[in-house]
């Protein structure tokens, strides 16, 4: 299959899909991440043949030999995105196609084989057609999918894989976190780590979130949401959270947002967030900033807001920050007016309640 063949799907039919009552009932209280549709989309790659075998067939167990290289050696990728219910009864997919090249770049890094974009984008949007009724139309609702790839080759070595599979789930949700848009706490990690240079940080791979997890247990346990990593050289520098990118807002109005040199994930909602605050013709800024003085600029109120941000969160305000050695609440504890003011922004193009001057939304149906 060449990159710029058009994908024909051998599509299979889920026989036992759920009925629509079953499915309304599911729809009504989604969470996160815990109910599924009916089908996901697999294709193949062999060293001989590339990728072939494009299927969307009925949500499944995937089986693999105990030696399985993604279970030894962690050669894994994915992504999030979501689709949206539009008010005209439609629905939308968001910037697929900064997804693709994210994918396509986070393969590389991991010594994968590179999903064409097109097959990438063609494989989300044709999941979609097929479980619309999933899409949930409760107000903040939406489909999540995860697009993700392993090493499906049976060996033991520690060396690339020679065969993968790419699939694509899907599962409606709501709010990401249990409160809602309320502020979140968040635990400063001083022991632990999320990247370093020269790692995988940039990558949107599984290893980056699992690195991740002691410190947001040990952060849960102080009563936290969420955690913040500090960069691995100096243990200064604000670097991003266990799952999400984090902005600033200041007194005068400005935002500032970490740089990316390798270790942060480059998101898609900070690069969307980037664009509209800009276009709002605020300050935008992509520079270094401390602990030392966030704490300070939270403390003198020249800092007035801060929230963190991604697909799954979308715009999360962040009221407080809770560490071993440091400790403050930013503003008055709640989301700022700048916080709100983007969110409703980013949300209102992505559910088409405002025009898309960007072009970012993929109309779907």
């Amino acid at each position: 299959m060449s990159n710029s063949e058009t994908l024909t799907f051998d599509i299979q039919k889920n026989p036992n899909p759920a009925t629509a009552s079953e499915r309304e009932a599911l729809l009504q209280n989604p969470g996160f991440g815990r109910i599924f549709t009916d089908h996901m989309v697999t294709i193949r790659y062999s060293q001989d043949r590339g990728w072939h075998s494009p299927k969307i067939e009925p949500r499944k167990a995937l089986a693999l030999d105990p030696a399985t290289v993604v279970l030894h050696y962690a050669q894994e990728i994915f992504e999030g995105m979501k689709a949206y219910h539009l008010p005209d009864g439609g629905a939308a997919l968001f910037r697929p196609s900064a997804n693709a090249r994210r994918f396509h770049n986070s393969a590389e890094r991991l010594a994968m084989p590179t999903l064409p974009e097109n097959m990438f984008v063609e494989s989300v949007r044709e999941l979609v057609k097929i479980d619309r009724e999933w899409i949930p139309t409760a107000e903040g609702s939406s489909l999540y999918l995860r697009p993700f790839m392993i090493g499906t080759e049976v060996a033991l070595g520690t060396r690339p894989a020679t065969d993968y599979v790419f699939c694509v789930i899907a599962s409606p949700v709501a709010s990401f976190f249990k409160g809602g848009g309320s502020a979140v706490t968040l635990w400063l990690s001083e022991n632990y780590t999320r990247a370093a240079p020269g790692g995988t940080g940039a990558a949107k791979c599984g290893g980056n979130y699992a690195a991740s997890l002691s410190a947001l247990a040990e952060g849960q346990r102080e009563g936290c949401d969420q955690v913040v990593f500090l960069d691995a050289v100096e243990k200064r520098w604000i670097e991003e959270l266990g799952g999400m990118n984090i902005f600033f807002v200041f007194k005068d109005g400005s935002l500032q947002t970490p740089p990316l040199t390798g270790t942060i994930l480059p998101g898609i909602t900070r690069d969307s967030l980037i664009k509209l605050g800009r276009d709002m013709g605020l300050t935008v800024r992509e520079e270094p900033y401390s602990i030392e003085q966030w704490q300070a600029d939270a403390e003198s109120g020249r800092l007035s807001e801060a929230f963190a941000c991604g697909t799954a969160a979308v715009v999360t305000p962040i009221g407080k920050l809770k560490g071993h050695k440091h400790g403050f609440t930013i503003g008055d504890g709640e989301a700022g007016p700048t916080t709100l003011r983007l969110k409703a922004a980013l949300t209102d193009i992505q559910f088409g309640r405002a025009p898309d001057k960007n072009e970012w939304l993929d109309r779907l149906f």
